[in-house]
């Protein structure tokens, strides 16, 4: 963890109840250490480009937290830069709740899982989302998947304050079905061969 993101994560209301449970005096010495911040580096981009979705938090302007699942094919989640992401907004059902969101209040919270290797990452920051017809080409050209079935309606740009690691614990391992799929394979093609042999004899 970052001593930017414990800066922001850490309220006073936190660290009182770090303190009433034990905790709080580790987590004041990695506040009292320096950190990388926001600056995502190799392993981040890597975890972020590989990424097939992610969960979205937004806060309303009546002060509600609003959480959504965004997801695409591996690699829809760009790093444009160490402190900037974007994604395609794909068009859905129409209920704009983030981006009317966001239009209020521009704070967003993203945990980009992986359930196989149980990784976790969490970022902080702002997003703003632009209209395709108003986007610069050049960046519509960079988030788009065109042979993906959905139409990208909106450019949505994060500038990364700060992330974090957390810990695998808690996390139910869960495996892609392509992942199934080439395990169960060569037993498929066993039991293929020796159905084969048996109708040969």
């Amino acid at each position: 963890m970052s001593r930017s993101f414990a800066d922001i994560a850490f309220t006073p209301a936190v660290q009182q109840l770090q303190q009433r449970y034990g905790s709080r005096a580790s987590y004041a010495r990695l506040q009292s250490a320096d950190g990388l911040g926001g600056l995502l580096g190799p392993t981040e981009a890597d975890f972020i480009a590989a990424a097939d979705s992610f969960y979205m938090a937004t806060i309303s302007e009546t002060g509600w937290p609003y959480v959504q699942h965004r997801g695409g094919p591996p690699g829809f989640f760009k790093v444009l830069q160490p402190t900037q992401l974007a994604f395609a907004d794909f068009r859905g059902n129409r209920q704009y709740v983030s981006a009317g969101n966001v239009s209020r209040n521009d704070r967003v919270s993203i945990i980009v899982m992986d359930y196989e290797l149980r990784q976790r990452l969490k970022l902080l920051g702002h997003v703003r989302f632009i209209d395709v017809a108003e986007a610069d080409p050049a960046l519509v050209r960079q988030v788009d998947l065109p042979s993906y079935r959905a139409r990208v309606e909106r450019v949505a740009l994060i500038d990364v304050v700060t992330f974090d690691w957390n810990c695998p614990q808690h996390i139910t391992r869960r495996f892609k079905q392509e992942r199934i799929d080439e395990a169960r394979q060569p037993l498929l093609d066993r039991i293929a061969e020796l159905e084969s042999r048996l109708k040969a004899k």
